[in-house]
């Protein structure tokens, strides 16, 4: 994920060592993993000013505990990373994105559960629902997903294939007879379109520079129905993977609801990460939704690493 445009409002690329230090994955995460799934290996600089070195150069190297786990999604408070290796897989030759337009959530649920379960090898599902009416948000969604074969008026939910022409054709037909498409209202991006798309997706251009709060929330699949029934047309929001990942903005007036959304999150067993605050975020309140027991093992660890707490001050604990 590129967060470039929900501060400046073009992508920043990013870095590899941002990238694993945020954990951060794109729309791909439910079908080949996280971020920290494809580190084999880093060397960094401690708290202490040690040169730690974890993993190696080859996928199965590892004995004793594997610190590169440890290290993704640390947000930089462990270690400055001065070297990191990573598995990567081959790039596929196309794609092409089916586009099903509906406002029953109920039907994107079912329709993320039997994606999930396809043979097709999905690698992106998403919904995009209609901006809710409320001025403190910018409507923008018709303009970031213009795209020639695109309703971006309506709401919808997107997923793409990838391969060869030959056997993306055949996922496509695949698809139609397991997802029952033809009973559904549905486009087909190209190529041309697609890529453009996902890449939008990825940078999450629909909150482009937003003055408002906010939140990565991220639950089991079973339970984004629950989930989007306490956010639905109340908040502006979106969800990838598969029905896993939410993204959810919440406008500076009404900092008080992410609390109550954090303790939606925890009962339906999922986490919450506040990415962007309000600059009228004016009450104590964690940036990760984490328990007790959780929060003091996390807490030695990071003793451990950076006793003093060079790295990174304030950004995982308070004080």
């Amino acid at each position: 994920v590129d967060c470039g445009f929900i501060k400046e409002g073009k992508s920043s690329k990013g870095t590899v060592g941002g990238y694993l230090s945020c954990n951060f994955a794109g729309p791909r995460r439910f079908k080949v993993g996280s971020v920290s799934d494809h580190i084999l290996g880093f060397r960094g600089v401690n708290g202490k000013g040690d040169i730690i070195k974890s993993g190696g150069t080859v996928v199965k190297n590892v004995t004793g505990y594997d610190l590169s786990k440890l290290i993704a999604g640390a947000f930089g408070t462990l270690v400055a990373l001065t070297e990191v290796t990573l598995k990567v897989l081959p790039k596929q030759k196309s794609c092409s994105t089916i586009v099903v337009y509906t406002e029953e959530k109920e039907l994107v649920n079912k329709l993320f559960e039997k994606i999930s379960s396809s043979s097709s090898d999905v690698s992106g599902a998403v919904f995009i629902p209609e901006e809710p009416k409320n001025e403190k948000y910018q409507y923008n969604k018709e303009r970031v997903f213009k795209f020639n074969d695109l309703v971006s008026n309506k709401s919808f939910l997107a997923f793409r294939v990838e391969g060869d022409k030959v056997s993306i054709n055949e996922k496509i037909k695949k698809l139609n007879q397991e997802l029952e498409l033809d009973k559904l209202s549905t486009t087909i991006l190209d190529v041309h379109q697609s890529v453009p798309f996902w890449k939008k997706i990825n940078s999450l251009e629909l909150f482009n520079q937003t003055n408002n709060n906010l939140l990565r929330i991220v639950v089991p699949p079973s339970s984004s129905i629950k989930l989007i029934q306490n956010i639905e047309n109340k908040f502006k929001y979106y969800i990838d993977w598969c029905g896993s990942l939410h993204w959810v903005e919440i406008p500076s007036s009404q900092n008080i609801k992410i609390k109550e959304i954090k303790k939606i999150t925890q009962d339906l067993g999922g986490y919450l990460t506040i990415i962007k605050k309000s600059e009228k975020f004016d009450f104590e309140e964690t940036v990760f939704t984490v328990n007790e027991t959780r929060l003091l093992i996390s807490e030695k660890i990071k003793k451990s690493f950076d006793p003093k707490r060079i790295f990174n001050p304030g950004k995982m604990y308070r004080g």
